[in-house]
Order: C-alpha cells, then sequence, then structure tokens
C-alpha cells in the first residue's frame, strides 16, 4: 500500500539558488516538482496555457514559435498589475493542479521537493501541501549578481522584481530549514545532503 509522500516546500527569492538546491536534492534521490518548470511546460508551444493567454493578451505574447514571450510578458506583468493579475489568473490554478498531481503520483521516493518561487507569497495554498518549508538564502546583492550573469536583466528591473516578493525576513520566518547560499556550490550541496539525511529519518505524516 503506497502512503501520502512526505513533501517539502523549497523555496527562495530570484537568484538565490533554488534550481541548484533543487538538483542537488534530485541527485539524491529525492523526488523534485518545480513549478516553474511546469509553467516552462504550460507556456511552450502547445501548451495548456496558450489558448487562455492568447484570448487575453492577443497573439503579439507569442514568439514565432509559438511559446510565450517571456521577457515581453515580464515587462508588461511588472509595468501594470491589472495584467500580472490576469496573467496568474490563468497559470496559478494550472500550475497548482498539475504540481498537485505530481507529488501524488512521488508514491515510491522518500520525499517530495516541491519548489515554489513565490511560496511564501502565494498565502495557504501550497504551504498546507508540505511539512516542512526550506528556504535557499543569500545577500540580496549576491541574488542580484547572479540574476544579471544568468539573463542579463539590468539592476533595476531585478529590483523590481525582488520588490514584489516577499522578503528576505518574511521567508527566514517562514522557514523550518535554511540553506546558506551566500557562499559556493559546494557548500551548497554539503547543507543539502545534511538536510537529506534529515529528512529521511523524520516521521511521516500528512499536512493538516
Amino acid at each position: 500500500m503506497s502512503h501520502p509522500p512526505f513533501i517539502i516546500g523549497l523555496t527562495g527569492g530570484i537568484g538565490s539558488g533554488k534550481s541548484a538546491a533543487a538538483e542537488h536534492f534530485a541527485r539524491l534521490g529525492a523526488a523534485v516538482v518545480d513549478t516553474d518548470a511546469i509553467a516552462h511546460e504550460l507556456t511552450a508551444p502547445g501548451g495548456a496555457a496558450i489558448p487562455a493567454l492568447v484570448a487575453a493578451f492577443g497573439p503579439d505574447i507569442l514568439t514565432p514559435a509559438g511559446a510565450l514571450d517571456r521577457a515581453k510578458m515580464r515587462t508588461l506583468a511588472f509595468s501594470d498589475p491589472e495584467v500580472k493579475r490576469r496573467l496568474e489568473a490563468i497559470l496559478h490554478p494550472l500550475i497548482r493542479q498539475e504540481s498537485e498531481a505530481r507529488c501524488r503520483a512521488a508514491t515510491e521516493a522518500p520525499y517530495v521537493v516541491l519548489v515554489v518561487p513565490l511560496l511564501i507569497e502565494a498565502g495557504p495554498d501550497y504551504r498546507r501541501r508540505c511539512q516542512r518549508i526550506a528556504v535557499v538564502d543569500c545577500p540580496e546583492e549576491v541574488q542580484i549578481a547572479r540574476v544579471r550573469a544568468r539573463s542579463g536583466l539590468d539592476e533595476d528591473l531585478i529590483r523590481r522584481i525582488m520588490a514584489q516578493q516577499a522578503s528576505r525576513a518574511a521567508r527566514l520566518a517562514a522557514a523550518d530549514d535554511i540553506l546558506d547560499n551566500g557562499g559556493d556550490l559546494a557548500q551548497l550541496h554539503a547543507q543539502v545532503e545534511a538536510l537529506d539525511r534529515l529528512y529521511r529519518e523524520l516521521p511521516r505524516h500528512t499536512p493538516s
């Protein structure tokens, strides 16, 4: 008989290193359900969200290949709160539905890492599904430098994105476990390995 999966909610601000942490959890045998990866699938050519996005915003928000033009959509969403609200109203229910299905299906894994960039901001919906919350943390200046190096966004846009996310203090206050990613990858991996040992030993129970 299969048991409900033990779910760890993994979150952190933009550029904090959530993906690097999640990749190492996966190497150690955890099932990883990444809501950002699901969002990419939904907005890829032929993705389930594309018809509703075109109906809401017009065909100009697509790339020539038929995917959502994420850079264009990001600019629109961060310049107009109503655009952001409509975008989230389309994507968030689909992401929640798919992520919940993938978590339920991961019955053979020792635990599930549910990666939710905006877990703190999303209110109780994701938190109620998680037994623990792990936060990947680093100084804000390190976040900015990493995002600039990774995606080439200018500092003003990065700071506007960060301003719409939960504060560093709010994320840390919500954390059961903290991964300090202010150093190098080896240091992050060592912390992930310590949490992996902890999560395998914790008693299993379903979220209330």
